[in-house]
């Protein structure tokens, strides 16, 4: 891939070092990079690596800064036209965010610390289409400042190279440099601005302390910045107090690991302590955010939660720093090694360049522009399970067919379907935004589902057609997706059905009684019955499903039947009269009767009603659920009674007998293609021949099982043919 970075410079600090580090890592990789910014003291290290760089001034928040930086990005960007733009800071996350609305680049951030969130700074955030946080506290932060879903979002670490840091560097060379003699030192390394100079100013004033303590104490002080000048000039105050050079400071250096080798303990936090950790010092963990001490094995989870950073503990004192440092100074050679020792091992395990390296390329690969463009219109974001199962699954599946395909869904919650299936999602409502996607993309998927009838509404048949239609107007051909067709019952919404099918450049059905339909419309083009998509979608596992089924109260061990059912009209009489049959199958068959809620908010009253005329104890599922977690429930019972039709489908999916409450003509459609028994039809419901029906199942369930096994495989495998037909559509488009 051709990756270009973008960060405010190139100076020392842990987020510079982390870029450098990561840009020759995915340079030794064979990928080819790029880095804008201010530029800094590592420049040359990057370019000596294959790297190049470019200047602007992308460190700068002032309009005629911002305004020259955006500018030298778009030239660059423009003249590249990377692969994937990565922005690791405020600044340039924004202007590259604003630039993305032009050149439709794949947009992925860094965070690297928490910062100051006000209304201005707000409107100077854009954190991409997935953001990369290197630790679980600035995730946090992420989620809850910004309301990034945690699907966008990928934990990472400060990589460190560690070979660069390691024991074996010899110190030899920067102690004659500097003139340490066999000298104790203390070393420090962090960017000297204000916001990030706390520890160091300490150590200064601390200094003639610690010299008394131990006697010839040097403390080397690495790193260059705003206050630098004011540092040294207090740094030279004390020296000439002391009478001697007891603290160092050396300005910005690129061979950190040469220096820090030359130390017997580290001061400092997150990235800078990892690498001295990696040269097997000790470390004693204090910065501007807080002050954890002396790290050992106790303090391995708050550390790595804070990358280091000591974010959860409350700045040091004076005398509690100074405390420290002694202590740990005076500790014997044999327990510092072996602080260094663990310090070395945690890097490896847990903080390699590689890591990092692998982090980053996976978020690339996931967001990079795929080679295929399909926008999804359907019943999506309604926290129906039927139809989430039906996006999941055509999600699933086409991206196991192919990597090169990318999905945008039209939803009614985009923010919903985003988080639980970490798709691109956009308001079903908003022409505008609709007719950009379908202009971006390559095809418009139309599925699966009954979306092309009238039952509903007339209303919610044209949105379906509509949406289709600009497609086809847009030159987009249109697949209809393992559709479920009718009824459509008014002439002219047949004549509407009938134009639009006929223009589609692929019709894939879930049933026969679909192609039927087509057929009495009139519709001479050809269709191919498949199956519907959610045989394709694989169910929570065991272990999930049982501890649902727990938390319904079922009794434990015991055989139950799954019922599901909806609001609707017209049905006097229906619910007591399942309630007589809900209530034989527990007395004459032993199962315990279970209902569950496809969708809560519609079913919720229904499934109530039922149960305050049933006789017989029941239960219910109502909790919090993914369409895969029902399915799983579903797969542990013994039967099923459905009204919704997904429900039926789940439970064949996972080959449960099952019985249908007939209340739209789809549902005895795929009753009879599934060969599976009607209960009744809920207008007309008639409780004893459904009881009646029930204890004929239950006598022949041997051969109803091995039939729904069968047909069950059969259906698994047609519904592999809808994602075949849409790659060879795709295909055909470039």
């Amino acid at each position: 891939m051709k990756i270009m970075m973008a960060t405010m410079g190139l100076d020392i600090g842990g987020a510079e070092t982390h870029i450098v580090e990561l840009a020759k890592e995915l340079k030794h990789r064979g990928h080819d990079v790029l880095i804008v910014s201010n530029g800094g003291v590592y420049v040359r290290e990057v370019e000596a690596a294959g790297i190049r760089h470019c200047q602007a001034p992308l460190n700068q928040r002032s309009v005629a800064s911002m305004s020259r930086a955006r500018r030298i990005l778009r030239q660059v960007i423009d003249r590249e036209r990377p692969d994937i733009v990565h922005a690791h800071a405020r600044i340039p996350a924004f202007l590259c965010g604003q630039l993305r609305r032009r050149n439709k680049f794949a947009f992925v951030t860094s965070c690297h610390g928490v910062y100051q969130v006000s209304g201005a700074l707000k409107l100077l955030s854009n954190w991409g289409e997935h953001s990369l946080a290197v630790s679980e506290d600035i995730r946090d932060y992420l989620m809850k400042q910004y309301n990034i879903p945690e699907s966008r979002i990928t934990l990472t670490i400060n990589g460190i190279d560690t070979d660069k840091f390691s024991p074996e560097v010899s110190g030899g060379e920067v102690r004659a440099e500097l003139g340490l003699g066999d000298d104790p030192v203390v070393a420090h390394v962090s960017r000297l601005d204000q916001a990030s100079s706390y520890t160091a100013r300490q150590l200064i004033e601390l200094a003639p302390q610690l010299c008394g303590q131990v006697p010839g104490l040097r403390i080397l002080m690495i790193g260059g910045g705003d206050v630098y000048s004011e540092l040294a000039a207090r740094a030279r105050q004390v020296n000439e107090t002391l009478g001697r050079d007891c603290l160092i400071l050396t300005g910005p250096r690129t061979d950190v690991n040469r220096l820090v080798a030359v130390c017997d303990l580290f001061v400092g936090v997150s990235r800078a302590a990892l690498e001295a950790m990696a040269a097997g010092k000790p470390a004693v963990l204090s910065g501007a955010q807080g002050h954890t001490g002396l790290f050992t094995p106790e303090l391995l989870e708050k550390a790595v939660d804070t990358n280091f950073c000591c974010r959860t503990d409350p700045v040091s004192t004076g005398d509690q720093l100074f405390a420290e440092i002694s202590a740990a100074l005076a500790l014997p050679a044999e327990r510092r090694k072996e602080l260094g020792d663990y310090g070395r091992q945690v890097v490896m395990e847990r903080y390699s360049v590689s890591r990092m390296a692998e982090d980053c390329l996976s978020v690339y690969t996931a967001v990079r522009r795929k080679k295929y463009q399909v926008v999804m219109s359907g019943y999506y974001g309604f926290g129906n399970a039927g139809d989430d199962a039906i996006l999941d699954s055509i999600q699933q599946a086409v991206r196991a067919a192919s990597d090169d395909v990318s999905v945008t869904v039209l939803s009614n919650d985009p923010e919903l379907t985003r988080r639980q299936y970490g798709l691109d999602a956009i308001p079903r409502f908003r022409m505008l935004r609709v007719l950009r996607a379908l202009r971006r993309g390559d095809v418009l998927l139309s599925g699966g589902g009954s979306l092309l009838q009238d039952t509903t509404s007339t209303r919610s048949l044209l949105y379906y057609l509509s949406v289709i239609r600009c497609a086809q107007l847009l030159r987009k051909p249109v697949m209809l997706y393992a559709n479920g067709i009718g009824p459509v019952r008014k002439p002219a919404n047949r004549r509407r059905v009938k134009r639009v099918v006929e223009r589609a450049a692929l019709v894939t059905l879930r049933d026969h009684a679909s192609a039927l339909e087509l057929e009495r419309m009139g519709i001479t083009r050809p269709a191919q019955v498949t199956a519907d998509p959610v045989f394709h979608l694989e169910p929570a596992g065991e272990s999930r499903s049982l501890e649902l089924l727990q938390t319904s109260g079922l009794p434990q061990g015991r055989p139950f039947t799954a019922v599901s059912v909806r609001d609707w009209q017209k049905v006097d009489g229906f619910f007591a009269q399942l309630a007589r049959l809900c209530d034989h199958l527990r007395r004459v068959h032993g199962l315990e009767v279970l209902f569950l809620l496809m969708q809560p908010g519609r079913d919720r009253q229904a499934t109530a009603q039922v149960r305050a005329r049933m006789e017989e104890p029941s239960y219910v599922l109502d909790a919090s659920v993914t369409p895969r977690e029902l399915m799983g429930v579903l797969g542990q019972a013994r039967l099923c009674l459905a009204m919704r039709l997904h429900t039926l489908i789940f439970a064949a999916r996972m080959a449960v007998p099952a019985m249908g409450l007939v209340y739209d003509p789809k549902v005895a459609s795929y009753l009879k293609e599934l060969d599976l028994p009607a209960a009744g039809d809920v207008e007309t419901f008639d409780g004893d021949e459904a009881i009646r029906r029930a204890d004929e199942l239950m006598a022949n369930y041997d051969n109803v099982l091995a039939r729904l096994r069968e047909k069950s495989a059969q259906l698994t495998q047609a519904a592999g043919e809808n994602e075949r037909l849409l790659l060879e559509l795709l295909e055909g488009t470039k």
